[in-house]
């Protein structure tokens, strides 16, 4: 005679059934995935496309902003000079360093497109000569 496990609300659940159940652990891969699939065709917008890197910019100068600021309160005679000569050129070479990351990020976008485009092409070619 089997032993059937009984689950917290006190029913009977045979050992098999738990294999019955669903798994959403590739639905979770698909959307968790950062690389976007050769097959979709949709076409996105700019904003879609170059969001990431003008958020990135902008942030980048703004703490640059905010270094030029607080560098140049260090040249005004105030109590706390010394705090001001080293948050200020921080935030300056942080802040820069942050900008020219948003700057580079979109050429690398811009090529990512262009060889996707293409690979899109050969992939259309290559279906029209093998599925005849």
């Amino acid at each position: 005679m089997e032993i059937v496990p009984k689950s917290p609300d006190g029913s009977e659940k045979s050992p098999h059934s738990k294999e019955l159940l669903p798994s959403n652990t590739a639905s979770t891969l698909c959307i968790s995935s950062r690389s976007e699939s050769v097959w979709t065709s949709e076409s996105r917008s700019r904003w879609d496309i170059y969001h990431k890197p003008i958020i990135v910019m902008s942030v980048g100068a703004a703490v640059f902003l905010f270094g030029v600021v607080i560098t140049s309160l260090s040249c005004i005679e105030i109590s706390n000079k010394d705090v001001y000569k080293m948050c200020g050129p921080a935030l300056l070479s942080l802040g820069l360093m942050i900008l020219v990351c948003g700057l580079v990020w979109i050429p690398i976008i811009r090529k990512k497109q262009k060889q996707r485009q293409k690979s899109q092409f050969l992939q259309r070619l290559k279906s029209f000569f093998f599925n005849r």
